[in-house]
């Protein structure tokens, strides 16, 4: 009988030290979100900014989360397989590839890199990825996923619509994953999308079909946008409950459990009222989750951010199931399951 598996040796985070605040969010929309607004509805008590320019670039800030799990896990780089890069495409300088630049960061010369992209779903989609290539190959035993974010530098505060964006954060994150560690197992994953909403929003201004024009300059910096508000807000209305929900009973059956097997949800920071009612609609408490309110939405570093919180906070335990909940711009909804501590394999 095959018993292979695959643990989670561990996490790393770095956070830069800039913040803004509630106060300034409300500041920036000019008086369209009261601080006490953005507080109570939107659940943002302050998120993390770059302030570094060279220490706070996308790739770096993954870089120095990966040294950070590194240290946390008393890894030797050169172990290490595979860099697998969650980074966004916001980065240092367009069209170099950030799995390569913290493989040599790191010192992980035995590995290859490669980056892949799912935006808000990236890690769970890229931890489905990577426990498929340690079962199916045998020359890879360790899988580093790894990535910096910071796309809150294209945000219009004074856009209506963007509302759902104003938490975009910054900071970088740091997963390791080994076969057969006989512990903290990855369980089953399921990832949905929906193609329809591809270009529903994104960035209008620096690509190939709008390119950067000395007319357009000012208004690229902060074209982060709905392209289509009502087509998007009209079918995630539609689909967004119950393709989350999928997701998460899918994946518990993968791993042979129930809804109420789970202890922890280390989940996306979304508004507080849907934080609050994702949590009654799992049967969860407040304690068996960590909402990111001090931190904002660190894109796809949510998930190990929470994660690393709550092995901090004491709030992930030897047996505690976790489901790791994600959904991406594009649009993507994701989930996994975890079962910490020994594993009997």
């Amino acid at each position: 009988m095959n018993n292979d598996h695959v643990g989670i040796a561990g996490t790393g985070i770095y956070l830069p030290e800039g913040r803004m605040t509630a106060r300034e969010i409300a500041e920036a929309t000019l008086g369209v979100w009261s601080e006490a607004a953005v507080r109570d509805k939107l659940g943002i008590n302050r998120k993390t900014m770059p302030l570094d320019p060279l220490r706070d670039g996308t790739q770096e800030m993954g870089a120095l989360a990966a040294l950070d799990c590194l240290k946390n896990t008393g890894t030797d780089p050169v172990d290490i397989d595979v860099v697998l890069c969650i980074g966004e495409e916001w980065k240092e300088y367009p069209l170099t590839t950030s799995a390569l630049y913290i493989q040599d960061r790191i010192g992980a010369v035995n590995a290859w890199g490669i980056d892949v992209q799912n935006r808000c779903c990236t890690c769970v989609s890229a931890m489905k990825i990577a426990k498929d290539m340690l079962l199916a190959d045998p020359e890879v035993s360790t899988v580093l996923v790894v990535g910096g974010y910071r796309n809150g530098d294209f945000l219009d505060y004074t856009d209506r619509n963007m509302s759902m964006m104003y938490n975009l954060g910054a900071g970088g994150g740091a997963i390791l994953l080994r076969k057969n560690l006989g512990r903290n197992l990855l369980l089953g994953s399921q990832i949905l999308s929906d193609g329809s909403l591809a270009r529903t929003a994104g960035v209008q201004i620096g690509g190939t079909a709008e390119p950067v024009t000395h007319e357009n300059l000012e208004e690229a910096r902060t074209s982060l946008r709905l392209f289509e508000p009502e087509k998007m807000k009209n079918r995630l209305n539609e689909v967004s409950a119950k393709n989350w929900v999928t997701c998460i009973e899918r994946s518990l059956a993968k791993s042979s459990l129930r809804l109420s097997d789970l202890d922890y949800l280390a989940i996306l920071h979304i508004k507080r009222s849907g934080h609050l009612g994702m949590l009654k609609d799992l049967g969860l408490s407040e304690e068996q989750s960590v909402y990111l309110e001090d931190y904002g939405h660190i894109g796809q570093i949510d998930q190990i951010l929470s994660l690393h919180l709550a092995l901090e906070q004491g709030k992930v335990k030897d047996g505690s199931v976790i489901c790791m909940l994600a959904a991406g711009i594009g649009y993507v909804w994701a989930a996994n399951i975890i079962k910490w501590g020994q594993a009997a394999v």
